[in-house]
This record gives C-alpha cells, sequence and structure tokens, in this order.
C-alpha cells in the first residue's frame, strides 16, 4: 500500500551549525517563513535563511544562508524556540528560563511584567483568545507546582493573564484557544482554562518514554498512546479519527494533510489520515527532531537539518491510479480539496473520477465504472471511440491528451475475447441507454443515437424499433420504415412495425414529415393512421403541433378518418366549437339515412348508427338543431330522433305527440321526461310530466284516452305529480281502487312533507326564542334609580321606579325622553331615530 508521498531534502549542512566543534548538537528548531533557528547544546541561536532551488531535474533543493549566530551567555542548551512574527520576537527556553530576543539581531530584549523562571516546558496559542494582533499567548508549566501560567507576551513584557491548576505535574502540554490538552505523569486530559471542565483521555507512563501533545488542528490533537498508537482527541475528548499504528518507540510526529508523520530511532513513517494505512517509510539514523511548520515539515538529526518536501498531491494521485489503486486515489482526491482552488479541484476531480472509471471498466466492474463516468462527467465519446466503427463518420472526435486510459480499442482490451466483447458491448448499450434519457449526451446526440442504433442492430435488440420509433438523431433516412411495410425490405424482428410509425409521427416535431406520410398511413389503416392526428395536443399556437380546421380539411377525402378525428374532438377532447358538433352530427344524421336507404344494410348496423346519433343529440347543446331538423323530418323511420330534436327547441309537446301517439312507445316517453327535466327545477319536471299525463288522456286523439298509460305513469312517477292537479284532470269515472297506489303515495308524502314542516317550524321558533333571549342578555345589567338621584335632562330627583336609559346606561325619566323626542325636529328624529338596546 505503499506510495511516494515525501522526499527527504538537505537544507543545513553538519559544518554549518558546529564548524569544527565535534560536540556541538543541535537541541530545538522552529521555522518561520524563510527563517530557520536552530538551538544547540553549548547555549548557542543559530539563524539562517532557507532559500528554495529547483534543480535542472525539476526537483526542489534547498540552500541555507548563516545570517547570524548568538551566544547566550547561560552554559546551557537551549530546549525550545517559539517564533513571534507578528511582534518580531524569538521566545526562547534555556535554563528552565523564558527569554525574549530579537528575531532579526538574537539579543536579549528587556521585558517588563511577570518573570518566567523554573520552566519545564511552554508552548504558543496558535487560536489566541485575547484578540490582540500584537501578543502572544502563552502557556508556561513551572517546575514541581501543579500549575499551568497562561501570559500574554508584548515587545516590551510579559504579562500573566491567568493561572490553572492541574491534578498532576504536566510533563508536556499544547493550547488552543480555551483548551488544554496536557501529558501529566500518568494519563493525558483535556482542560478548559475558562470553564474549568476537564476530561481525562487515557492513562500514559511519562517515565517510561516520551509523551506527544500536538495541535493538529482547531480543538485537535495528536497524542502517543501505548501501544505504539497515534491517537486523535478533540477538545471534548472525543477521537473523531481512526489511530494510526506507529512505532513503540516514536519520538516525534508532524502532521502535513492528509499525512501524519513520525520519527522513531531509524525511520520516519507516514500514515494517512484518510485510512490510516503507513504509506511511506524513509531511513532516517540519529533522528532527534521532527516538526511542521506551516506545511513545512523540519527533521533533523543532532548535526544536520532536513526538509521532508511533498510531492504534488496530482502525481500522489496519479501513482496510486497507475498501481490500479483507485479508492485510494479517490480518496486522496477528495481530501486535497482544501489544498487546492475550487475551480483547478473541479477539473481535476472529474478528471481522476474518468481515470478511476475507465480502470474499472477495464476490470469489468461496470456499476463503479458507470458512477464514476457520471459523476466525472464523461464525454460519451471517449467510451464510444473504443468501440471501432460506432462513431459515426461524420465525427471529427479526437481523444483528449494526456490520455485517460491505456487503451487501444476494444480489441486489445478483450485479446479476441468473444464472450468479454459481449460484455463490453452490453455495458456501452445500459450506458448509452442512460446517457440518452438525460443531459448527458452535452450535445453529441448524433453520436449516442447512432452508436446505440449500430449496437442494437448488430445484436437484433428489442429496444431498436422502440428508438426508431422515438424523436432520435441518427443518421437514417426516414422512408425506410415504409418500405419495410410495404413489403420492399424484408424484417421480422417486430410485426406490428405500422403502429410504431405512427407513434413517431404522431409526436413527431417535424411537420413536413408528418404530412408527407399521413396519406399513406390513412390508406394503409385509416382507424389506426387517424392517431397522427389525435394524439397531438389541440392547439392552434404551439409550435410543432397541427390546426385542427387544417387536419379537418385535409380529413375531407378521408371519411372514415374524418369521423373518427371529429369523434376525438367533440366527445374525447370535448372542445366546446359548434361548428365541430355540427359537422359530425350531419355525418352522423348522413350515415343513417344511408344505411336506412340502402337494402343491404342489417338491423345491427343502422342501430348502431343510430344509437351513435342519438346519443350526441341528445348530450350535446352546440349542433344546428333546425338544420338537422329538416334532414330527419321527412324520414318515419327516425320519428325518437325528431322527438329529441323537439326536446332541444322546448317543443315538448309536439316531441311527446311523436312518442306516445306515432311510435307508441310509452317507455321512451317516460324516459324522455326525466331527460328533457334533468338539471332543472322541480316545477319544470312537475310540469313536464303533467304534460305527458295531459297527452295520455287526450279524448280528440285516434283511440281515445290511453288510461292504462295514464295509470302505470301516476303509480310509477306519484312523487313528481302534484295531487290536486291530477284530481282535476283524471275523468269522474274512474275507480278508487284503480288509482289505490298513486293515492297512498301521494298521500303518504302530503302528510310527510306536513310533519317535517311542522318540525321546522318548531326547530325556528326554538332557535328565535334563544336568539331572544341572549339579545336580552346582551342588553346589560339593572339600572338603578333612587330619590337621590337626578334625572340629566330635567335635574329633578326620581319618584317612582319607571325610568328610561339613554345609550351608555343612564336614567332619566319617561315624560323627559318623550319631551325631549318631540322638541326634535323631524328630519334629525329621522336621522337620529334608530332605537337603542338601551331605551
Amino acid at each position: 500500500m505503499s506510495v511516494k508521498a515525501f522526499e527527504l531534502v538537505p537544507a543545513v549542512e553538519r559544518d554549518q551549525v558546529m564548524g569544527e566543534k565535534v560536540r556541538i548538537n543541535i537541541e530545538c528548531i522552529e521555522c518561520c517563513g524563510k527563517h530557520l533557528y536552530l538551538g544547540t547544546n553549548d547555549c548557542f541561536i543559530h539563524h539562517f535563511l532557507l532559500e528554495e532551488l529547483t534543480t535542472p531535474r525539476g526537483r526542489l533543493a534547498y540552500s541555507a544562508q548563516k545570517l547570524l549566530h548568538k551566544y547566550l551567555g547561560l552554559k546551557k542548551p537551549v530546549m525550545e524556540l517559539k517564533a513571534a512574527s507578528a511582534i518580531e520576537r524569538l521566545i526562547v527556553l534555556c535554563d528552565s528560563s523564558i527569554t525574549v530576543v530579537d528575531m532579526v539581531t538574537l539579543e536579549a530584549v528587556p521585558t517588563g511584567g511577570t518573570k518566567l523562571k523554573g520552566v519545564t516546558a511552554f508552548c504558543i496559542n496558535e487560536n489566541p483568545v485575547t484578540g490582540d494582533a500584537f501578543c502572544v499567548e502563552m502557556a508556561v508549566v513551572l517546575a514541581r507546582r501543579r500549575t499551568v501560567q497562561i501570559c500574554s507576551v508584548h515587545e516590551d513584557r510579559v504579562q500573566l493573564l491567568k493561572e490553572v491548576s492541574t491534578p498532576e505535574q504536566p510533563c508536556a502540554l499544547s493550547l488552543d484557544g480555551y483548551n488544554m490538552c496536557l501529558a501529566l505523569s500518568s494519563q493525558y486530559m483535556i482542560l478548559n482554562y475558562s470553564t474549568g471542565a476537564s476530561q481525562d483521555l487515557f492513562p500514559f507512563d511519562c517515565e517510561e518514554r516520551k509523551p506527544i501533545v500536538k495541535r493538529i488542528g482547531r480543538e485537535e490533537f495528536l497524542l502517543a498512546a501505548p501501544g505504539g498508537l497515534g491517537m486523535f482527541a478533540n477538545a471534548e475528548g472525543m477521537s473523531q479519527r481512526a489511530p494510526v499504528s506507529w512505532s513503540e518507540s516514536v519520538m516525534a510526529a508532524a502532521v502535513c494533510f492528509p499525512y501524519v508523520l513520525a520519527l522513531d530511532e531509524g525511520f520516519v513513517t507516514v500514515h494517512s489520515m484518510l485510512d490510516q494505512q503507513l504509506k511511506q517509510t524513509l531511513a532516517f539514523r540519529d533522528g532527534q527532531l521532527l516538526q511542521d511548520f506551516e506545511g513545512k515539515v523540519v527533521v533533523a538529526s543532532s548535526k544536520a537539518v532536513y526538509i521532508l518536501v511533498p510531492l504534488p498531491l496530482e502525481q500522489q494521485i496519479q501513482d496510486l491510479l497507475a498501481s490500479h489503486r483507485v479508492e485510494e486515489a479517490l480518496t486522496l482526491t477528495e481530501a486535497a480539496q482544501r489544498n487546492i482552488p475550487k475551480e483547478k479541484y473541479q477539473v481535476l476531480h472529474r478528471r481522476i473520477l474518468q481515470q478511476a472509471g475507465f480502470i474499472q471498466f477495464g476490470q469489468l466492474q461496470f456499476s463503479e465504472a458507470k458512477e464514476h463516468f457520471r459523476k466525472g462527467q464523461l464525454d460519451v465519446r471517449e467510451l464510444i471511440s473504443l468501440y471501432p466503427l460506432l462513431l459515426p463518420s461524420s465525427s471529427s472526435f479526437t481523444r483528449c491528451y494526456p490520455p485517460l486510459h491505456e487503451f487501444a480499442d476494444l480489441n486489445h482490451l478483450t485479446q479476441g475475447n468473444q464472450e468479454k466483447v459481449q460484455l463490453f458491448k452490453r455495458f456501452l448499450i445500459s450506458f448509452l441507454h442512460e446517457v440518452r434519457s438525460s443531459d448527458g449526451a452535452n450535445g453529441f446526440r448524433e453520436d449516442v443515437d447512432t452508436a446505440l442504433l449500430k449496437l442494437y442492430a448488430e445484436s437484433g435488440h428489442e429496444s431498436l424499433l422502440d428508438l426508431l420509433a422515438s424523436e432520435n438523431s441518427c443518421l437514417l433516412a426516414d422512408s425506410m420504415w415504409i418500405k419495410i411495410i410495404n413489403g420492399d425490405l424484408k424484417d421480422s424482428t417486430r410485426p406490428d412495425l405500422f403502429e410504431y410509425v405512427v407513434d413517431f409521427l404522431s409526436f413527431c416535431s417535424n411537420l413536413e414529415l408528418v404530412w408527407r406520410h399521413a396519406d399513406w398511413a390513412l390508406q394503409r389503416d385509416p382507424k389506426i393512421g387517424v392517431q397522427i392526428f389525435c394524439r397531438r395536443p389541440v392547439s392552434e399556437e404551439q409550435r410543432g403541433q397541427l390546426n385542427p380546421e387544417e387536419v379537418i380539411s385535409y380529413l375531407q377525402k378521408h371519411s372514415q378518418a374524418l369521423v373518427l378525428y371529429l369523434e376525438h374532438l367533440v366527445l374525447d377532447r370535448r372542445v366546446q366549437k359548434e361548428k365541430y358538433h355540427t359537422h359530425l352530427a350531419v355525418l352522423y344524421t348522413d350515415r343513417v339515412l344511408c344505411l336506412v336507404s340502402r337494402p343491404s344494410a342489417t338491423e345491427d348496423q343502422i342501430s348502431a348508427a343510430r344509437q351513435k346519433l342519438q346519443h350526441l343529440l341528445r348530450d350535446s347543446s352546440l349542433y344546428r338543431v333546425q338544420l338537422l331538423l329538416g334532414k330527419v323530418q321527412a324520414s318515419e323511420q327516425l320519428l325518437l330522433e325528431r322527438a329529441t330534436l323537439h326536446g332541444k327547441l322546448q317543443e315538448h309537446g309536439q316531441a311527446l305527440n311523436i312518442l306516445v301517439h306515432q311510435l307508441r312507445d310509452h317507455p321512451a316517453a317516460e324516459e324522455y321526461c326525466s331527460w328533457a327535466s334533468a338539471s332543472r327545477s322541480t316545477s319544470y319536471r312537475q310540469d313536464l310530466f303533467h304534460q305527458l299525463l295531459g297527452v295520455y288522456l287526450d279524448p280528440d286523439v285516434p283511440g281515445g284516452p290511453q288510461t292504462v298509460a295514464a295509470v302505470d305513469l301516476l303509480n310509477r312517477h306519484a312523487d313528481v305529480f302534484d295531487p290536486v292537479r291530477v284530481l282535476k284532470l283524471l275523468p269522474e269515472d274512474w275507480s278508487l281502487p284503480l288509482l289505490r297506489p298513486f293515492l297512498c303515495r301521494t298521500l303518504r308524502a302530503s302528510v310527510h312533507a306536513r310533519r317535517t314542516s311542522q318540525v321546522a317550524l318548531g326547530l325556528a321558533q326554538a332557535q328565535n326564542l334563544q336568539l331572544q333571549h341572549d339579545r336580552l342578555m346582551h342588553r346589560g345589567g339593572p339600572v338603578l334609580v333612587s330619590e337621590k338621584k337626578g334625572c340629566p335632562l330635567c335635574h329633578n330627583t326620581f319618584s317612582e321606579p319607571d325610568c328610561a336609559c339613554l345609550p351608555g346606561g343612564t336614567p332619566v325619566h319617561i315624560q323627559c325622553v318623550a319631551r325631549r323626542a318631540l322638541d326634535l325636529p323631524s328630519e334629525h328624529r329621522q336621522e337620529n331615530g334608530h332605537s337603542s338596546n338601551h331605551t
């Protein structure tokens, strides 16, 4: 699982540090921009300027120029150096004391305020809380005291901010905001010095091995744990990353995202923070120090300094892809997002996804390859070009450079294995089908559709005709289908090709193509061919749609198709235009008259045609009634239709006479009354049935009154009739038993109506009484009068309890109110004469 992530590059040579002194060792390092500071065991600080160089082979190198060295005069090792660039100061720990020196001259700077002595360790707060840009926050551990002092370092003074007690003497510490991560003598802990909240982490024996406490990000620390583990912990004491497994003898660690580097006795190991795997091992003998400074990782022996130069992430990703380690490459790519500008990252991410897709494509991992192609927005022609002769001859596509894969074509990929060839072709069919149904074609629809057409045709795929029947961009002559259907070409793949042609023309936006082939389709099968027009939305303005007027005019020479199209407009689409309804009714009428006059016409044909006509005459109210009445007036066989037309003209007497006396169809007469009075008022319906009863009882017609029909009508529809009008109309010689069903139902209905009205009246009275009660309750409380209380109108006191109230409840004499009303002008009384609830 190795990958080359870093190169070890010399920075400061042995001679530059010690010269001719053999016993000089490097104790600490600090790097600030191009400035490198070394602290040695002979109490010297060495200042170097690092310059980055590029070798002829394109590799990164460093040149160190020594600017200055300074002896601190304490004859003790310089244990720690921390740069404070904001105030141009270098904080030095030497001989258990904190000294502040100038970063340029290395001269000690006099500082007032707190003197820091007996110090065993200190750290800088890289996430300061004071908000002062010209000071540095620092945490200091004092010897033999279970406390940590929080200080601020200014150009001319050190100020104590807070002293924090700890359970044990800290051995090492790191600071982020208010959160301190401490290595105590027996364990690690997190302590918030603002709130006092603390969290024990895990045990660690500081006497056995050196603790590591390193801030690696906001509120996150890296710790050396037992068992050779590098543990991550946040400010809440939780670990949001899995630990890395390093050596038991690790003495220092650094972070260069996304890697954790660890230094032990003989090696620098590189571990990924993403999958916690060991990625690289670099041999490094006599290692003493390993630190990261603003993305620059410095490793030092006791005599020299080196820089661990990270290789570009793009190169690392390409190395992983070259080893077919797709998941690692994608994980590293996503991690690189924080270090690369957004637009550049998006380009890189898409390309890596495409490369990963082709690697998995070559390994027959088609579902993963498809997903990476989709996310990487692959130019689909890159994939099609691997399949010989699938791109159209007119395509000018060339593969991108550098190439996304190492394949020449499908033959190179499969080495002639036909089983694999079919697998790859089935994948391409599936992928192109998804691309075609989405926006993935990216303007290359002709390439996609033509490739699919060739693949479908080669394999006899069932979707071949679906592709052709839909709107497509295939390079195919549009007359091919017609030749197959007419038998000029042979194709047995699908017997219902004619229906597919009609489907295609029904949704084709090329109206010229529709008109060109519509006549052929109508001649072959009018019932199916007319669907070319019926399936289109009815619109006279929308682009790509046909005007119904043009269609009707075009269909005049195709009578059956014309009827079907008008039925579609009138019955299915419910288009509310008089000329369409009249045209269809005339065609229906002509059809019926033609069948009636033709001796060879069967009863079933005539009946079916008449049912269509009758249905339209009853349901539609938009056709020209007089026109149709003139057409059927002379036909004695269309009496029912004539009756319906008279009904449309509100000529119910003529209609009922036709039904009763000419057709003698009593059920049809009753049905007519029900139909003609539908959606009408109760009185209209009642008048129509009374009119039918009058026709039955008319004595002046041949045959006289139709008593049986009248009795049946009364008994079946007793609830419709007014019994008083019926009794006045009936002959006096009719027997009572004959009318018993009618009279019983009528009497029962009358009693029920009377009782229902009484109940309704009672409920209304109760409601009125309740309303009066509520009104009285809302008039207010009692009005108090006494002999001591005066009337505001006459200013005399009350001698009797009778009184009136003005608006607002003020009592007055009744006679005062009457006199006041008489004194007002009549017009004023009219304007203000509304009564008050209080009067």
